[in-house]
């Protein structure tokens, strides 16, 4: 299919390799069905040889997971192709990835080998990986370093072997995009029997460029694309697979090919992995990050109100989001605001745009973002001494540890008087909001908690976002500190003086 580009996930492989801590089988298979779900072409899921958990990974999603195939990785060795044929032997669909370096650097320091060594044991690896299955893929190492005529030499000879795909990997993120699409054309012009395989590229973040380089390669010739969810991978990551996979379908008009992914499962699927890797998406990622359809500027916001093709180039929709989100933050102008007014439930009557816009804006300096919480409260207040705090923590203590129930006790200034209680929790942080709720008593539940590192090192800041649910409706707080259970407490009082504000002065919350 000429028209098709393979879609081969590399995250349970070389996306691993950039975690702390290896995955579980159980946590693999869990991604694999995922991306599955995802409609990839192939799921490369380990590197069998490597350690008997990434053997029983491999052979798990062989034997359970539909759909891909399932590859393992193998070195240009004998004892990694037979681990690999083992594992993916119960399999339906199975690939063998074998791999050596071509480069000169390689060649000459790692490998200590000739070039005509290299394609002896290149012929004899593919072969080998022949008698396990049909589906056989080689790369040449570092083919971004490699000298043109080597690495047309090698891969016509990985063709001939019995090799089906045949990948060119920049292994360490070197090559630039010109760079990139002459070494395609170069194969696709010398290499005789090129037609007789899939080729692949496979490229690395280390220069910013993987992304921009895999897509040089599909318009060159590449039928396949090797990359990860969220571009996870070793040392600055791997070609980000939904920045590949969006790109073909927004820019199909210029590539004129497309892949089977099912892309409305990419939110989820960037969320699963985030979660079980434990590896944040920075915000402002490109398709999955938090602010990738966010809008802040009013010239931004007022366009995407009047028609959301003015700003917005792919729907959230698209890649299984429900909808676009609206910052609400001092470069807003009034036509979002009352937009957003209205969607809470108030009528153009009630809102006396001018002041309440002044308002808004002395509130966006303060905090920087408002939420929709804040925007009820400002609604309901008559005065500016409605919008202060009523309660104040003037004391946090909290005695946690192995044989310790996690023990937390608080001091808080209401109306000129102090109220200290004690509560107990599973941790601190629960701990910590049951000892509040003692104090103010609003019986509030917690929807969602999220905690950001918003500095490096040892003495990190962290950020907690809670959202609170009482009676009068949902609220959201926020709070900072490099202690995570300080930055929890100023969050859930912030969260506390919202519901406050709302019962001292005004209405319900609007919000449902």
């Amino acid at each position: 299919m000429k028209n098709k580009v393979y879609i081969f996930d590399t995250t349970l492989r070389d996306g691993e390799q950039a975690l702390h801590a290896s995955l579980s089988v159980e946590q693999k298979v869990r991604i694999a069905r995922q991306l599955s779900r995802l409609n990839v072409d192939v799921i490369e899921a380990g590197f069998p040889i490597s350690s008997p958990g990434d053997f029983d990974s491999v052979k798990s999603i062989a034997e359970t997971v539909q759909g891909p195939a399932i590859c393992g990785l193998a070195r240009t060795i004998e004892k990694d192709i037979v681990a690999c044929g083992k594992a993916l032997k119960n399999g339906k669909r199975s690939r063998i990835h074998t791999f050596i370096g071509t480069s000169a650097i390689h060649a000459e320091k790692k490998l200590r080998k000739t070039e005509d060594e290299i394609l002896d044991i290149a012929r004899t690896s593919v072969k080998l990986a022949r008698k396990y299955t049909d589906d056989v893929e080689f790369s040449p190492e570092d083919a971004g370093r490699t000298g043109p005529d080597f690495l047309c030499r090698i891969v016509e000879a990985a063709i001939n072997a019995g090799a089906t795909t045949v990948n060119i990997p920049d292994t360490v993120g070197y090559t630039t995009p010109e760079q990139f699409a002459a070494v395609f054309d170069d194969l696709f012009n010398r290499v005789p029997n090129i037609d007789k395989a899939i080729i692949s590229a496979h490229c690395h973040d280390d220069l910013g460029m993987a992304t921009a380089n895999s897509l040089t390669a599909v318009a060159h010739g590449a039928r396949q694309v090797e990359c990860t969810i969220n571009g996870l991978g070793e040392r600055a990551g791997n070609a980000a697979l939904e920045e590949i996979v969006m790109a073909l379908k927004v820019r199909k008009d210029f590539f004129k090919v497309s892949s089977g992914v099912n892309t409305k499962e990419i939110t989820r699927t960037s969320r699963l992995v985030r979660d079980i890797c434990n590896m944040p998406v920075q915000p402002n990622k490109a398709i999955v990050g938090t602010n990738a359809f966010s809008h802040s500027s009013g010239i931004h916001q007022d366009g995407v109100l009047k028609a959301k093709k003015t700003y917005e180039i792919m729907t959230p929709r698209s890649i299984g989001l429900k909808e676009n989100r609206m910052n609400l933050t001092s470069r807003s102008g009034s036509h979002m605001v009352k937009n957003r007014l209205i969607s809470l439930g108030y009528s153009e009557s009630e809102i006396e745009m001018k002041s309440f816009y002044e308002r808004f804006i002395g509130l966006a300096d303060k905090k920087g973002t408002v939420y929709d919480d804040d925007l009820i409260t400002l609604m309901e207040a008559k005065s500016s001494d409605e919008m202060k705090d009523s309660y104040s923590m003037e004391y946090l203590h909290v005695s946690s540890g192995k044989v310790v129930i996690p023990t937390a006790t608080v001091r808080i200034k209401h109306e000129g008087k102090v109220f200290q209680e004690a509560g107990c929790g599973d941790g601190a942080v629960a701990a910590t909001t049951t000892a509040i709720d003692r104090i103010v008593g609003y019986n509030i539940k917690i929807e969602e908690f999220h905690l950001d590192s918003i500095t490096e090192g040892r003495e990190a800041l962290g950020k907690v976002k809670i959202i609170g649910k009482t009676r009068d409706g949902f609220f959201t707080g926020n709070g900072a500190s490099t202690d995570i259970v300080e930055a929890s407490a100023i969050a859930y009082m912030d969260v506390v003086n919202k519901i406050a504000r709302i019962r001292k002065f005004g209405k319900k919350s609007k919000l449902k």
